[in-house]
């Protein structure tokens, strides 16, 4: 989608340790030269600003890794890069993500001068055990001075917690939940542990070394973390985020909403609608490949791939549905390049209407509250 919202996601590939059940493209690296860091920024930046020109910037998103182990001055040049190559909107949101510990916390202040006006905070547990078993740096005592740190420095702040650990009770979540809602944030995060292959957690869950709760009481976990966030005025208005009306990640509605965005930095993927074509973008995973590819040709980016008009359908359906707001019918027949009798089963929709996990009045489609639950069964259905 050509109008509308347009973001652009900057990786910072590294962090200080891998976490055990992070599957993300980072790294961890002994030196870092950030000055070269910040000259291939300014390249691919260019690059990608030569083939959309006339773009309005809605959102900058650092993400990683753990860009709060960049130096602030490099987050300066990237948005001063940013702003020299396209037009940017005066609400423009600018986030990063950073972790809780002291080193990262104390340049808080830097990256709100160099230009950074929301954060994104990984705090993932308020329970000491959990996040030792979770692999954190930071201990519980750094988070919530984390969180009150961003408060005085930042106008917007969010942090990510992690629920569905082992031998975790609904009543210890609940009570984690409202000790979060006290602190004050405007938007949470809130992810269900998953193991994924090739993550060391994936080996130590299938040796037996732990047990995460089981699909009843995660389902229990997850309607408790719906009940309690929207009796305090922050619904999920996607699967795993929560907000106060008004306080939504504007970056993230830009992947959700299917409008296109610039993906900059190792392993970032974009997606780019250019002379009317869509294109999925994808950077070289290894940062020193990614490197060398922008010094040699001024952008680290495989091929770009035509997305076809059945691709951007499946692709927008799918993120769209995870929107509690849904898709606009306009907008899948817009990227299907056709009617939606035509590109979905109406029988199929109404048959998930009948089990009250689909809404469909001719104009929207979404998933009610179940379906959001079962999201993954309601888009395999469709598809």
């Amino acid at each position: 989608m050509q109008n509308g919202q347009f973001g652009i996601y900057v990786h910072w590939p590294f962090c200080a340790s891998k976490c055990p059940y992070c599957d993300f493209n980072s790294h961890v690296a002994e030196t870092i030269d950030h000055q070269a860091w910040r000259d291939a920024y300014k390249r691919e930046i260019s690059f990608y600003a030569d083939l959309t020109r006339g773009r309005t910037v809605t959102s900058v998103f650092f993400g990683g890794g753990t860009p709060s182990l960049m130096e602030p001055e490099t987050a300066k040049v990237v948005i001063d890069e940013i702003q020299k190559n396209w037009r940017i909107s005066n609400d423009c949101e600018i986030t990063l993500e950073a972790n809780p510990t002291s080193v990262e916390t104390d340049k808080f202040r830097s990256f709100r001068v160099a230009g950074v006006n929301r954060v994104s905070i990984g705090v993932q547990s308020l329970n000491e055990q959990d996040l030792h078993f979770l692999g954190r740096q930071h201990d519980a005592g750094q988070a919530r001075a984390a969180i009150e740190s961003a408060q005085k420095v930042f106008e917007r702040y969010s942090f990510d917690l992690i629920y569905a650990r082992p031998q975790q009770t609904v009543k210890e979540w609940e009570a984690e939940l409202r000790e979060a809602i006290a602190i004050g944030a405007d938007h949470l995060s809130v992810y269900q542990l998953t193991i994924e292959k090739g993550t060391p957690f994936y080996m130590r869950h299938e040796r037996g070394d732990f047990k995460i709760p089981d699909e009843e009481v995660a389902g229990d976990l997850y309607e408790t973390t719906q009940a309690i966030l929207e009796e305090a005025g922050m619904p999920a208005y996607e699967v795993s985020n929560h907000a106060r009306p008004g306080a939504e990640s504007q970056h993230n509605l830009t992947y959700w909403r299917y409008t296109d965005y610039v993906g900059v930095g190792p392993g970032a993927h974009g997606r780019l609608t250019i002379n009317g074509i869509k294109q999925a973008t994808r950077g070289h995973r290894a940062p020193d490949i990614w490197l060398e590819k922008v010094s040699a040709q001024g952008h680290g980016s495989h091929d770009f791939e035509s997305l076809s008009a059945r691709d951007r359908f499946t692709e927008c359906l799918m993120m769209g549905l995870r929107l509690a707001e849904g898709i606009p019918v306009a907008r899948l027949e817009e990227e299907g390049g056709a009617k939606i009798d035509t590109l979905l089963s109406l029988q199929k929709i109404k048959a998930l209407q009948g089990e009250g996990l689909l809404g469909f009045d001719g104009l929207t489609l979404k998933v009610t509250k179940d379906g959001l639950q079962r999201l993954n069964g309601v888009l395999q259905y469709l598809l």
